[in-house]
C-alpha cells in the first residue's frame, strides 16, 4: 500500500502461512473427534478465529515485502 519493503517482512509471513497450516489441521482433528464423539465442536469456532487473525497478519506482512 505504502510501496515500502520492511526486511524481514517476507520470511515472517512465510512461517505464518506454516501456523495457518498448523490451525487447519488442529481444526481438521477437532471436527472429526467431535464427529466420531456425535458432538458439536466449540474449538473449532476459536481456531477459524484464530486462523483469520494470523492470516490478516501474514497478508500485512507479504504486502510489506513486496
Amino acid at each position: 500500500m505504502s510501496g515500502e519493503t520492511v526486511s524481514g517482512a517476507g520470511d515472517l509471513a512465510a512461517r505464518l502461512r506454516v501456523v495457518i497450516e498448523s490451525i487447519d489441521e488442529m481444526a481438521f482433528d477437532v471436527l472429526r473427534s467431535a464427529s466420531a464423539d456425535g458432538r458439536v465442536p466449540v474449538a473449532d469456532r476459536r481456531l477459524m478465529q484464530a486462523r483469520r487473525a494470523v492470516e490478516k497478519a501474514e497478508r500485512i506482512l507479504t504486502e510489506l515485502s513486496e
